[in-house]
């Protein structure tokens, strides 16, 4: 059985954007785009798997969803979408955010309410390439992972496991993912723990990161990339990033080589809204020009 949900932005809204930064790698098996360009998600949520399809008619955005979670993900698609963000409260302090804020009225910053699912990926995103980080993501869900209930199933999309399904994952099939014990280990003590790691999605961005960095192996780095995805935080800034001070840095003051304490004095007339403003960053374009080579991408399956 489908149920469904209608939100009418009250104002400009960029749907793509917002959901894109759900999706991990274009073969995401829990992420997708369909043909008509309605967004796909399939979700562990606390009440069971549930597939939520989002596609925009006319003014309107309409959620659909199956599945046991069905209810839980569209009493929770407002919050996903970033009906509950506010960017009237960011005031640009650089010329070149000013005018990507200009430019880029629709941006919202969405709220999955579901810490283990971006926090899982970003374990595995640690001190990899993106592309080692994608397939290990993607092949993990498509051995381990459950179809995903209602029309997705016929996409091939899958329900990442649960907690005791992520544990009884043997160690050769994360080698064969291409993880190292290194992170693997750190997800299997995460998932030990995975009811109270959830709680932090009602907690502010000083108690959420905290719960989440008693895990060793959860860093500065791999709370900010969870809790922007599943808390929404405008101010949840990603520290220890190999490119983004660098970015930051360039884009602000066409200077290179930027570490993270300048990053965040340049950020510092943006508290409370740090986040945001590196995402209006981001998008302008401004990047350093690139003077090495792209990281080798590393295969752990042939160590």
């Amino acid at each position: 059985m489908c149920e469904r949900r209608v939100w009418s932005p009250p104002g400009p809204y960029d749907l793509a954007r917002n959901l894109g930064v759900l999706q991990r790698g274009p073969g995401d098996p829990a992420f997708q785009v369909g043909a008509d360009g309605a967004f796909w998600r399939a979700s562990r949520t606390p009440a069971g798997p549930g597939t939520l399809r989002i596609a925009r008619k006319g003014a309107e955005i309409e959620g659909r969803a199956w599945g046991p979670g069905a209810e839980w993900l569209l009493d929770g698609l407002l919050a996903l979408l970033g009906a509950d963000d506010d960017p009237s409260a960011f005031v640009p302090r650089h010329r070149l955010v000013h005018e990507t804020h200009r430019r880029h009225p629709g941006l919202r910053l969405i709220r999955t309410g579901l810490v283990l699912e971006s926090l899982i990926p970003s374990i595995l995103e640690q001190k990899v390439t993106g592309i080692e980080a994608y397939r290990a993501w993607r092949l993990l869900l498509q051995r381990h992972g459950e179809p995903a209930p209602g029309p997705a199933e016929g996409m091939r999309m899958r329900v990442m496991p649960d907690p005791r399904g992520w544990a009884l994952i043997p160690s050769w099939e994360w080698h064969r993912a291409g993880v190292d014990v290194k992170r693997s280990s750190t997800i299997l003590r995460a998932v030990r723990v995975a009811r109270r790691l959830e709680e932090a999605a009602s907690m502010d961005l000083a108690a959420a990161s905290a719960r989440l960095r008693l895990i060793p192996g959860i860093g500065p780095w791999t709370a900010a990339e969870t809790l922007q995805r599943s808390n929404g935080i405008p101010d949840a800034i990603t520290v220890g990033d190999l490119h983004l001070p660098g970015i930051v840095g360039y884009a602000l003051t066409g200077v290179r080589g930027a570490d993270d304490e300048a990053m965040l004095e340049l950020l510092a007339p943006y508290a409370g809204q740090r986040y945001r403003a590196a995402r209006l960053i981001l998008l302008s374009g401004r990047t350093p020009p690139r003077r090495a080579p792209r990281l080798a991408v590393r295969d752990f399956r042939g160590m």
